[in-house]
């Protein structure tokens, strides 16, 4: 599908697409800085494509939902982007603010077109300018990288995205193939990006509409009620003592993140990624659908979470709160990663942009503890006064060996020092930390 026309491209996951009037400027034969045989190069494109420009743009239905699609076609000058390319963006867009339509783009671009000299580049402008001005509307935004996606069409379409599809082996990134450096062609690929947290997820071709319905479906499905904590999925008595506590949240019986999720919601979507380089495979991410309604989540699943984790879910909570789609989080962390590499990657500036995601959110954000609550990498995670916590689970200022560690007291005091941190569930509620135990599900 990467390399097929554009056209085709949209019949094949979408129905009854209506293309939008083509607004068509006056400009000169040769462009706007009279290239030598722009004119026949243009000419020759139109014959081979069918196409006057090099994006196709109407709306269309992707399963039950209607949507503005953008769809490039390559084979009109590489799909690169000039004038009226960004004529036509602008003009869907503006489409899309009007009748409050999610975006889809099918991207497939070698980047801006050089017989227009700077007037092409401008369309990168323009083109995220319309981006930006819906996306402040609370209008969602899709992107589906093909092959090739490359140069200004990645660093604004594609990249800018709320949700990033690829296909896969899809030539991905800023500099295309005749113009980077020799070496590592394996860096830029579809593969390499999702490797480094710049892509949800790759889709098979076979499966791009119906994993483009199920987005879309998520992402235009608005809720203000809070999502409800999650019943506990194991029986279990209270802790007597805190340093049961502790063991019961550390027994690698005790259910996970993944678990929680999966009987949570009907079904899910994970995003991946803090589009800045990094993945934290500890930390799950995504929207989910159940009794009828979106929530999204960001889940901790029991590992140290590295500064990409924390950004991964700071983009989660940040894009749920734009999109009025209720938030869930499951606390369950050890606590946050404190090596060289983390302190290298930013971690303090990564916890304090989840602190202030959840802090500032316009949705309401529901948290469960199911496990260890270790110190501000838990708290991060955790909504002010909607917190619940599972019966197996602690919270704490610091794990009892670290705070036997920070007062020079041997480790063989560690359960005692657990029994005075209260970091019991019941514990918690009694502090007003977390509002609830809650209790195994009946029936």
């Amino acid at each position: 599908m990467s390399r097929q026309p554009a056209r085709e491209v949209v019949g094949a996951i979408a129905n009854g697409f209506t293309e939008f009037p083509t607004p068509l400027r006056d400009e000169p034969a040769d462009g706007p800085i009279n290239w030598p045989g722009y004119r026949a190069a243009r000419a020759a494109a139109e014959q081979r494509t069918g196409e006057k420009e090099s994006v196709v743009c109407g709306t269309a239905k992707i399963g039950d939902v209607e949507a503005v699609l953008i769809a490039f076609e390559f084979g009109f000058l590489g799909g690169s982007l000039g004038q009226r390319t960004g004529d036509r963006i602008e003009a869907a867009f503006a489409h899309a603010r009007d009748a409050r339509l999610p975006v889809v783009s099918l991207i497939s671009t070698g980047g801006s077109r050089m017989q227009q000299g700077m007037r092409a580049l401008l369309q990168l402008q323009r083109v995220a300018r319309a981006a930006a001005l819906t996306r402040s509307m609370g209008i969602p935004q899709i992107s589906v990288l093909r092959d090739p996606t490359t140069g200004g069409g990645w660093a604004t379409l594609g990249a800018g995205a709320d949700v990033i599809l690829a296909l896969p082996d899809a030539q991905v990134g800023f500099a295309g193939s005749r113009v980077r450096p020799a070496g590592s062609p394996e860096a830029y690929t579809a593969e390499a990006k999702l490797e480094w947290g710049q892509v949800d997820t790759i889709v098979s071709p076979d499966d791009l509409g119906v994993t483009l319905e199920r987005w879309l479906r998520l992402l235009t499905a608005r809720s203000t009620a809070a999502a409800p904590p999650p019943s506990a999925l194991r029986a279990a008595s209270l802790p007597s003592t805190g340093w049961e506590a502790v063991q019961a949240a550390r027994s690698p019986r005790r259910p996970r993140a993944v678990e929680y999720l999966d009987a949570y919601f009907d079904w899910r979507e994970d995003v991946s990624g803090d589009r800045a380089g990094g993945v934290d495979s500890g930390v799950a991410c995504g929207f989910g659908w159940r009794d009828g309604r979106t929530i999204a989540y960001a889940a901790q699943c029991g590992t140290p979470t590295s500064p990409a984790g924390f950004r991964t879910a700071a983009r989660l909570v940040q894009l749920a709160s734009r999109l009025g789609i209720p938030v869930l989080t499951l606390v369950d962390t050890p606590g946050a990663a404190n090596d060289a590499a983390a302190e290298q990657s930013g971690a303090g500036g990564a916890i304090a942009a989840m602190f202030e995601a959840v802090a500032t959110a316009s949705i309401p954000v529901t948290t469960l503890v199911i496990g260890e609550g270790g110190s501000g990498g838990a708290l991060a995670f955790a909504a002010l006064g909607s917190t619940w916590v599972a019966p197996d689970a602690y919270f704490s200022v610091t794990s009892p060996e670290a705070a036997a560690a920070i007062l020079k007291r041997p480790a063989s005091e560690v359960p005692d020092i657990a029994n005075q941190l209260h970091l019991r569930p019941q514990d918690l509620v009694d502090l007003g930390v977390a509002r609830a135990v809650v209790s195994e599900k009946q029936g």
